[in-house]
């Protein structure tokens, strides 16, 4: 759907917003391609704030475990901690397609290694890959 090449000590959090907004779906009938996904199922790296308010400003259901130190902040709080994020155990299961897809990608040896210093190369080498394994299934 949507590749983002960011450098190599970046957290992964930081690009959040970005991968939904750069994935278009192109709908069976006329008309613009969709932009928002209906749900989203990450892991608890992106369990903080800002990702959340950005998933509810959208109105994106969304499975993400929370963190075990924002739990116990929460419930410390009491009342004022106000409630549990939901959590959909059924939806959180099928997030092992997206790790399984990047396993596949590093089975190409120039994407594993990254020999392309330049990163629009390297996006462009992922590309590529991701389109020999789609064309293979």
């Amino acid at each position: 759907m949507s590749l983002v090449v960011t450098g190599g000590q970046r957290p992964d959090c930081t690009q959040f917003r970005t991968v939904p907004e750069k994935s278009r779906v192109p709908r069976v009938s006329s008309g613009r391609p969709r932009t928002k996904p209906d749900s989203l199922a990450a892991d608890k790296a992106y369990s903080n704030s800002p990702c959340r308010e950005y998933l509810r400003r959208r109105g994106i259901r969304h499975s993400i475990p929370e963190k075990t130190d924002s739990q116990a902040a929460r419930l410390r709080k009491g009342l004022r901690g106000g409630r549990p994020p939901g959590f959909n155990a059924e939806r959180y299961k099928k997030r092992n397609t997206v790790g399984r897809a990047i396993n596949r990608l590093k089975q190409s040896r120039a994407v594993a290694t990254r020999y392309d210093s330049r990163g629009y190369v390297f996006l462009g080498t992922a590309t590529t890959a991701a389109l020999l394994i789609w064309l293979r299934s």
